[in-house]
This record gives C-alpha cells, structure tokens and sequence, in this order.
C-alpha cells in the first residue's frame, strides 16, 4: 500500500515516502512484549459467533466507519473456519484461527496482526483489529453484522457516474502534496477501482455511489482505508473560488490518524512519471555492495556470493508489513520458479519494524513461508525510507516499498524501478509485469 503522510503524523516516516505501503505507526522494537498483552490462545473448535455467511465489518477510526466484507466458511465437517476478506475481486483467505473462551482470534495473514472478536448477539460480533509491531499494541474498535453485503447505503437518487481515469492530487493536512491516477468501473452504484501514486498503488478498493457522493474502503490486514469524495464543491460554496465542471473533491482516511485531501478532474491520458527515473545510482557508483545476514541462522547474503556469479539478480527491497510488497512478491514467487533455471536470481532486501535481527527472521520467515518464496531473503534493516538508504549508499537513496532493482550478469546495476502497480491496477498491474518480463529477458540476452 500506499502511504505518504505528513511527517507530522505517526505513519510518515514509512508512509508518506513509501507510497502504498505504510506502517500506520512508527518502526518498533519487536512484538513480543504486545502479544503478552493480547495472547493468542489454542484452536477449540468452532469460535462462537463466527458463523458461516457473508458478514460486513466496519472499523470505526477518527470519527469514521470504514466498512470491508469478509466470508465465513468451515472445513472438516465445519469443525475448522476460514475466513476470507474481499475487496473488489480481491479475495484473501485466512486459516489462522485460534479460540478460548469467549474470545476468538483471526490471524490476519502474513501481516503481525489479527482480529480479536466474539460473539455480540444473534448475527453480531465486536472485538479489535490489532497491530503488534507497533510500540505500542495498535487498536482499532471493530463491529460486524452477519448477511450484509453492501459496504455503503445507498439512497433512490440516480447516481453520478464516477467512471473512468481521473488526474488526481492528493494534499496531506501540512500542505504537501503528490500526483496520483484515479481508475474506476462503475455499474449502477456499485464501484471498484484504485488510485496509483509514483510509489505504488492503494490496491483493490470498493464501494458505492450515492447520488453525486463516492465511498470506497479496503481493508486487506495490515491497512483499512476510506475514500469520500464528492462530485463538485460541497455547500456553501466558496463563491471566490472559480470550479472546474466535473471536478472531484475528497478526503482519504487511514487507520486511526492519517488523513489527506484530495481533489481529480477526468482526463482518459492521465498518467505519472517514469517509475525507472525516480531514484538511480549516485555518480560514479556502478554496482550495489552490501551483505546482509539471511533469514537462516548463521548465513549471509550479498551480490557478490559464488551462488550469483554470472547471473542476471533481481534485487527486492520489501518488508512483510507492506501489502504491495506481498502483491510484488506474489509475482515474484511463481515467476522465479518458473525462470531460474534461465540464469537469474532473486535477492528480497526485508525491512521491518524490529531492530532486533531474530525477530525480524521469523517475520521474513512466515512471510516466505505462506507466500512460497523460494529465492533468498536477508535482514536488511528497519522500515524506513531513510534507513533502507543508508544501509544502500550506492542508491541516490530509496523513495518507497517496494523497490526494484536489476543487476546484469557482471553485477552492474541497469535499471532501478520504484514501487509496484499491483493486480488491483487492471492494465497497469499487466504493463508493470510485462516491463519486468522485458527487462530480464534483454539482461538474460547480454
């Protein structure tokens, strides 16, 4: 995902910089110590109350309900729940569930977080959508009602359509601001979309259109977002002000404090800078030098190893707390089982939210694990824009996760590709792959 908040927010100094992917809190020392105060007890059957259906849960956060659905299912003659959330097509299934007493816990996929609900009357459960990576256990209230599917209430009123690209501008409470590409589908009031930003995109939203007023919201474990938007100014209107006709006015809202402005006009040619023009290497620099230990006890990790020698490497910068770095890997993982063989490698750099090198293993270790990630990952640092570029002195620095980075087979950096327009993109998610397909391929050629 994609976060670029004021440095005057918690989030910023992983979000606004590092496009969809933010922290929505600040790097941490490590989980353990919340987890204590929120255990995570062992699987006894059936949770009560988390029943087979379609359900609505809403996140309640700065005044706002941010709305996602979510799918209860059972397995082995009902004795074991899966529940998968859904955002637009997007489905994500989630089989880590754990319950005593009262109190059923829903581990929210790769991500260190989870989900805390019971029971709240016939077809109801509340509880709390918990981050443990945070400094302090990160809480958000949570309510859910069982066979609602419709995120946002919808009036008579014929909506407006909202179909389209959109040139946006997203403007952050301290007055700064970045360009972004508005894509929506709409059929009759219901709407799906994204927005891309020069660090990656928002990922799969949804929601409704009511008369001349949008809602869309994501929830996908690590982020829950929620875009309002209206169709021309609200009232009263600032009569100093002149209106372009057709113009977009909204608010995004992040977790519990991000919040930014924004505002779109339609133009079908909307697009944003050369991804690969970005960031790049320093003058004078050719190659990337580091060594990292690994994900493994013991082992170590650098371009320079024996394993890489006369190879085409791909160098990801990610962290297994950001969701477009998932969607990144998601390519990654399968593409690279079918290509190896070709003479390429793959190196993930992982940035997460503990400086303790153990902690942040076992984080990188689950995340491989579930993603099936069979190229080598290290511990590169902590989750931060600033810190992932010290520890790359090389780079003119790194402006978001994830970024990309290709080497030829004499371990010279070609090219450095910042962020990721993810499957939730459409056309876009199909020309970023292809941009990487091509790269390689004329790498592999050299």
């Amino acid at each position: 995902m994609i976060l670029r908040f004021s440095t005057s927010l918690a989030a910023a100094a992983l979000g606004l910089s590092l496009a969809g992917c933010s922290s929505d809190g600040s790097s941490t020392t490590g989980s353990s110590s919340n987890r204590e105060l929120l255990s995570e007890p062992d699987a006894s059957g059936l949770p009560p109350g988390l029943k087979p259906g379609i359900w609505r849960g809403v996140l309640t956060a700065q005044g706002q309900e941010i709305p996602f659905l979510f799918e209860v299912n059972t397995l082995d003659n009902g004795q074991k729940p899966t529940v998968t959330l859904r955002n637009g097509a997007e489905r994500l299934k989630l089989d880590e569930i754990t319950t005593a007493g009262d109190s059923t816990t829903i581990r929210l996929g790769v991500f260190d977080a989870a989900l805390v609900v019971r029971a709240d009357g016939a077809g109801k459960m509340k509880g709390t959508w918990v981050k443990y990576d945070g400094k302090e256990p990160y809480r958000v209230p949570f309510t859910a009602t069982r066979g609602e599917e419709k995120l946002f209430a919808v009036s008579a009123a014929k909506p407006t359509s909202f179909d389209g690209t959109w040139n946006v501008t997203f403007k952050g409470d301290d007055g700064d601001s970045y360009p972004a590409v508005g894509v929506f589908e709409q059929t009759g009031n219901d709407v799906t979309g994204t927005f891309l930003t020069t660090t990656g995109d928002y990922r799969y939203l949804a929601g409704q259109v009511d008369g001349n007023t949008l809602k869309l919201s994501t929830f996908d474990g690590s982020h829950a977002f929620l875009f309002t938007a209206h169709n021309g100014p609200k009232e009263p209107i600032d009569i100093t002000k002149e209106y372009a006709p057709n113009t977009l006015f909204g608010d995004f809202y992040a977790g519990k404090s991000g919040h930014e402005t924004w505002t779109a006009v339609p133009d079908s040619n909307a697009k944003l800078p050369d991804a690969n023009t970005l960031t790049g290497l320093k003058p004078g620099q050719t190659r990337l030098d580091f060594k990292f230990p690994s994900i493994f006890e013991g082992g170590s990790i650098s371009p320079a190893d024996p394993k890489y020698k006369g190879k085409v490497v791909v160098v990801q910068v990610l962290g297994s707390w950001c969701p477009n770095c998932m969607d990144e890997t998601n390519f990654l993982a399968p593409w690279y089982e079918k290509n190896k063989q070709r003479g390429v490698e793959i190196i993930g750099l992982g940035y997460e939210r503990t400086p303790d090198v153990a902690k942040a293993s076992e984080k990188l270790r689950r995340m491989r694990e579930r993603l099936k990630v069979g190229y080598d990952v290290a511990v590169a640092g902590q989750a931060s824009a600033a810190e992932a570029s010290k520890s790359l002195p090389q780079l003119k620095g790194v402006l978001a996760f994830p970024t990309t980075i290709f080497l030829d087979k004499k371990g010279n950096v070609r090219k450095v590709h910042t962020g990721f327009s993810g499957p939730g993109t459409g056309k876009y998610y199909q020309e970023e792959t292809a941009e990487f397909e091509r790269t390689v391929d004329a790498l592999l050629k050299e």
